[in-house]
């Protein structure tokens, strides 16, 4: 068996030859059994399916797809191996063949992703399942499963099982950190990759390669850390986050394209063929949607945000912890059908206000999901006093975004109106006593 360095798509990093070129001018190399999993139909259905969805509505060059994503998941997957092959703790622990479990698993890692699969699962319906679970199909029935046991000698209930974070001993650990933790190849790709393709810096202002370079296991020796040269680094890349989150994921514009699309699905979910729906390419997904939708109030939201005239809903009014924190904590993470009644006994509150009918698809809440984003937790090592120190204690940057939660300054409570009524209700002088009687109603 090879060594790490000499699995052939980790030297490859160092060869001119079968390559593949992804922005921003990164060469990803292949090999035969790489291009066996790109090229089936699985796989290739992520070329169809955007990474970023309803963003690029607000910022129109974000059509990168996570096909493109996934190649470069899997070229940090490589990089980070490379650097770790110097570590004498993490070669004792991660044998070659661990490694090439992690570099397919890193390859395949979003399999399970269906068009629109975050603001979906956000809604926490019983018969949506998680993309993970998703994926199991994908991995256990099909081509790719054959080409994982004959080209790569892996088992695909060992990839499900990584990926869905199974991790029961020091090595399944360390690989699943690398995957899914602190610092991992998914958060430093989608940050750099999203940051690209909408046009803003923030996701790229971290020094990727002094990041990589510092890569060590922590002090337990059952998952990452970092030595003291990437502090700065890392500093960097929990604010790139918190920046990204704040300036593009939950742009209120690219929110109320969301709060409408999570309407529409809600109407639809219960005549839905959900299995067969979330297997669709995008454009696919849509039209089956809008077919489902017909006429009806899911149907004038969808022509919204898929029509031949784009009408997004406007911003009436928006809470946080520093805007009127009272009505912020009324309203963030609770269940999906809970806000889509509240929203609507706020549409027949306005339609009294405003002296004319709103209907209840016309108003729509949007708040923080139930589940909280992971905060970044890593520990720094410093060789001098051969001591690990957890990063928000060295680092006030870090230290301020761990302790005051992070979701709830990035994630606001918005009300969003139809175009139609919007200025109507802005004007209103007592808009916010209303949302509190919506809520009163929603306790009788």
């Amino acid at each position: 068996m090879p060594t790490i360095l000499e699995i052939p798509e980790v030297a490859g990093l160092d060869g001119r030859r079968n390559l593949i070129r992804i922005p921003p001018e990164l060469d990803v190399p292949l090999t035969d059994r790489v291009r066996q999993i790109l090229d089936t139909a699985e796989f290739r259905r992520l070329a169809r399916v955007s990474q970023l969805g309803l963003v690029s509505l607000v910022y129109p060059a974000a059509h990168h797809t996570r096909f493109e994503h996934s190649l470069g998941v899997y070229r940090l997957a490589l990089l980070f191996l490379k650097r770790l092959a110097y570590d004498e703790r993490f070669v004792r622990l991660v044998r070659p063949e661990d490694a090439e479990l992690f570099i397919v698993t890193a390859l395949l890692h979003d399999l399970g992703h269906w068009p629109f699969c975050h603001p979906i699962e956000d809604l926490h319906l019983p018969s949506v399942p998680s993309h993970q679970l998703f994926a199991n199909s994908f991995l256990l029935e099909s081509e790719i499963a054959d080409t994982l046991r004959q080209d790569w000698g892996i088992h695909p209930r060992d990839v499900v099982n990584l990926l869905s974070e199974k991790a029961d001993d020091p090595t399944s650990r360390i690989l699943a950190s690398m995957l899914s933790g602190p610092i991992d190849i998914d958060k430093m790709d989608y940050l750099f990759r999203d940051s690209l393709h909408a046009g803003v810096p923030y996701g790229r202002n971290f020094d990727q390669p002094r990041l990589i370079g510092s890569l060590c296991l922590n002090e337990p020796g059952d998952g990452l850390a970092i030595t003291d040269k990437g502090k700065t680094a890392a500093e960097m890349l929990v604010f790139s986050r918190y920046v990204m989150f704040s300036e593009v994921y939950w742009h209120h514009g690219v929110r109320a394209a969301t709060a409408m699309l999570q309407r529409a699905f809600y109407i639809l979910h219960h005549n839905l063929d959900l299995d067969a729906l979330f297997r669709l390419e995008e454009n696919a997904m849509i039209d089956e949607l809008r077919r489902a939708a017909g006429d009806g109030p899911a149907g004038d939201l969808l022509r919204g945000l898929f029509g031949p005239k784009r009408q997004l809903y406007k911003r009436v009014a928006q809470y946080s912890l520093f805007e009127q924190r009272d009505i912020y904590g009324m309203l963030a993470r609770k269940p999906y059908p809970w806000l889509a009644a509240c929203a609507e006994q706020f549409a027949g509150l306005a339609s009294t206000a405003l002296g004319r009918v709103v209907a209840p698809h016309e108003i729509l809440f949007d708040a923080p999901p139930m589940s909280r984003e992971v905060e970044i937790d890593v520990d720094v090592y410093f060789p001098k006093e051969a001591r690990y120190r957890p990063l928000d204690q060295v680092s006030p940057v870090v230290r301020t975004l761990a302790q005051e939660q992070f979701d709830d300054y990035v994630k606001r409570v918005r009300i969003f109106a139809h175009p139609r009524i919007a200025a109507e209700l802005r004007q209103l002088s007592k808009l916010s006593d209303l949302v509190r009687k919506a809520v009163e109603l929603m306790r009788d």
